[in-house]
């Protein structure tokens, strides 16, 4: 990814879908709540962040990602 050519993988279409949805390590109930959704495979943990966020994931449990999307709702 550089500043010409920045990378689709987490950006939003004009439609307003997320591409990387098809993606195993997104979760699709966090992602379509704005959050940044991606999961680390070997822990299970995920990121809570808005999407596209600054820096580092900061990822948490199952529980606390539980806890964001039945609050989004």
């Amino acid at each position: 990814m550089n500043a010409e050519h920045p990378s689709t993988a987490t950006s939003q279409r004009s439609d307003g879908s997320r591409p990387d949805l098809s993606n195993a390590n997104v979760r699709e109930d966090l992602a379509l709540a704005g959050r940044c959704a991606l999961v680390h495979l070997p822990s299970g943990r995920t990121c809570l962040l808005p999407l596209r966020h600054q820096g580092p994931c900061d990822f948490h449990g199952p529980d606390e990602a539980a806890d964001v999307v039945s609050a989004e709702q």
